[in-house]
Order: C-alpha cells, then structure tokens, then sequence
C-alpha cells in the first residue's frame, strides 16, 4: 500500500462525536432516540460509578478488596455501550470492565468477592449473559467471536460484545478474534477502549496506524472510531453496530478515545511516571461526567439534587454489598480443587483427600 492510499484510508476515521466539551450537540443529525427519563438514568449510572470507583479505591487501600482496575473516566465509554445492548446480548470483558456487567444484572457484592478472588464472584445469577472478566489481555477478543458464531448458528437475535484497552489491539488474539468474526459474518462487536497508554506504554509506540479503528479494514468489517468521552456518541455507536450485527452485516470494531484518571491497576502502577501533568489537565476538561451533566441541565433534566441523591444512593449500596461479601464463607482449597473438572482425574484426587483431612482438623 502506497502512502497516498494509507492516507486515504486513515482519513475516513474521523472522530465520531455528538457532544462537545461543553454539553453542546454539533451533530444533531446524530442524535439518538432517548427518552428523558432514559438521559437520566444514563447520568446516575455514570454518576453512581463514579462513586462506586472513589470507594472501591479506598477499600482497595485499606486491604478489603483485591484486584482492582480504577475506572473513572472511561464511564461514557463503558456505561453508554452497555445502554444499547438487550439484556440477553453476551457481555465478555476485560478486568477493567465491571461496572458493563454489573448494570448488565450481576450483583455488586459478586463483583467485590470477584476482586477478592472468591469463586462465588463467577458464580453468576441463572439467565445472566457474561462471562467474568478475563485478566489475560485480549483472550475475550477470540471468546466473543466464538459465542457470536454460536449465537449465529442457534438462530438467537442477540450480540456478543466484548472490551479491550489499547494495549489489547497489539494482542495476537485481537486480530485472530475479528479475523474469525468478520469470516463467519458472526453478531459481534469489539470495542477498544483507547486510554492511550496500556499500562504504560503509548498507543504510538504500540502501532504505527494513525487509528485503531481502521484496523478493521484487514478483517473486512466495519470500523469506526468515537469520542468515548461523549456518552451519546458512544452509545449510537454501539446500537448501530447491534443492529448492522443483527441484520446479518457482520460484526464492527469500535475505538473509543478516552482516559483513565487513575493508574492501570492499584498493584502499584504509578501515572505519573508515564503521563505529564498538563496531558492529565487536558483530558480532565473532557470528563464525561460533566459533559453530559451540562447537556442534561440546559435541558432541565439534572440538577445538583438529583446527583447527591445518586451519590447517598451508592454510598448505600457499597456499604451493603461490602456487608454481603464479608458473610461469603471463607474459600477453601477443596472447594477450588472440586470446581476444577466434574470428574477428579488421580492427582487431584489425591489433593482433595489430603486437603480435607487438614481442613476437617
């Protein structure tokens, strides 16, 4: 490919945005059908993992969680794409990407012991369309376009969707994932969540493309890359590829431009160390919080009211769930040996026989 034809396929991924930095609608033609009361629930959930992030923090600090990938920022980027999707479409995501599921029904104390890592944090409600949260980087990517396939072959009108961070689209298992997708025409759709910096490392100094989105070019399907800090754009985003998915289309791969505020993970990842301070202010300016609260004030929609009843509100629920995950009975060896295979092959056998005898002593 020539550097003229490069360029060419490069310009067609221009950012996809509906609101600006200030709460103003510069594509109006864009515009989503939401009800009021749909724009309002879309603001207490960004509102309320927010909250739900600042806490999880702490209690990670204070040594009552375990892993734990910090959120804020990315709220427009995960909360609107789960907003587009029917409560039987397949969520499989990354360790980052909670708060999908838990608005998708999984119960917040489950997702606590998940971060502990106790076996009833995947132990999912019956008719709950997830997977948990996959901690090797990119292995959802193949996942979903095998439970797509699946989804395909038994004539079901759901999606499978699935989440990446930058760091994600330089995996093998990326390519390979909507390579297969794109081939089988599978109900998929991929999002990137472009935080620019992986773990550590820039997105320029992971490709050499211009976008992630146009990597979808070689898998044949659609690409598109969007404001992630625009909760509207993210979310017509999602629904129109849903629905190109559902349509027999084929799957689409979607780059969301956003930001974490806090550090890849509270395992001692320090920000500072990669990002400068005046990148830090800059993204700031763009929350997605504040955003979309500006938009829903002009309209009459939001008021500082409503969020601090939507801040108590989750301060309420943390406090429960943490209560419910404190009473799971403690995690035993015999019980991670027993859910390893339905039938014990000799070795582990051999474990859970001695294993249980220190246990009953």
């Amino acid at each position: 490919m020539s550097t003229k034809t490069l360029a060419q396929v490069e310009e067609q991924f221009e950012t996809f945005q509906i609101l600006n930095e200030e709460g103003e609608v510069v594509n109006e033609a864009a515009m989503p059908e939401l009800s009021d009361e749909n724009l309002q629930e879309i603001m207490r959930r960004m509102v309320y993992t927010r909250i739900w992030d600042q806490r999880a923090i702490s209690l990670n600090r204070q040594g009552r969680l375990g892993f734990y990938a910090p959120v804020a920022g990315q709220e427009a980027s995960m909360l609107g794409s789960q907003f587009a999707l029917d409560k039987d479409d397949w969520i499989l995501p990354g360790y980052r990407d909670i708060p999908q599921i838990v608005f998708h029904g999984l119960p917040l104390h489950q997702a606590f012991l998940w971060s502990r890592g106790h076996f009833a944090g995947s132990q999912f409600p019956d008719g709950l369309n997830i997977l948990f949260p996959q901690i090797i980087i990119g292995a959802q990517i193949i996942q979903t376009a095998g439970v797509a396939l699946g989804l395909k072959r038994k004539g079901k009108n759901n999606i499978a969707i699935t989440y990446t961070g930058d760091g994600g689209a330089s995996q093998g298992d990326f390519y390979e994932g909507m390579n297969f997708a794109g081939a089988y025409n599978a109900p998929a759709v991929f999002i990137v969540q472009n935080n620019r910096f992986a773990i550590s490392v820039p997105v320029e100094k992971q490709s050499a493309a211009k976008t992630i989105a146009q990597k979808a070019v070689a898998a044949g399907i659609e690409g598109i890359q969007v404001d992630g800090m625009d909760v509207l754009a993210v979310y017509s985003a999602t629904k129109q590829a849903r629905e190109r998915a559902l349509a027999g289309e084929g799957p689409t791969l979607i780059e969301t431009m956003t930001y974490r505020y806090g550090p890849h993970t509270m395992a001692g990842d320090d920000p500072t160390r990669y990002r400068s301070s005046d990148l830090d202010d800059e993204w700031t300016k763009k929350d997605p919080l504040v955003r979309f609260r500006k938009f829903l004030e002009k309209k009459g929609l939001w008021t500082e009211e409503k969020e601090n009843e939507v801040v108590e509100k989750a301060k309420e629920d943390i406090k429960e769930a943490m209560k419910q995950a404190d009473s799971a009975p403690k995690q035993k060896v015999t019980d991670l040996i027993g859910f390893m295979f339905e039938d014990l092959p000799h070795n582990l056998r051999e474990q859970m026989e001695e294993y249980t005898a220190k246990e009953s002593k």
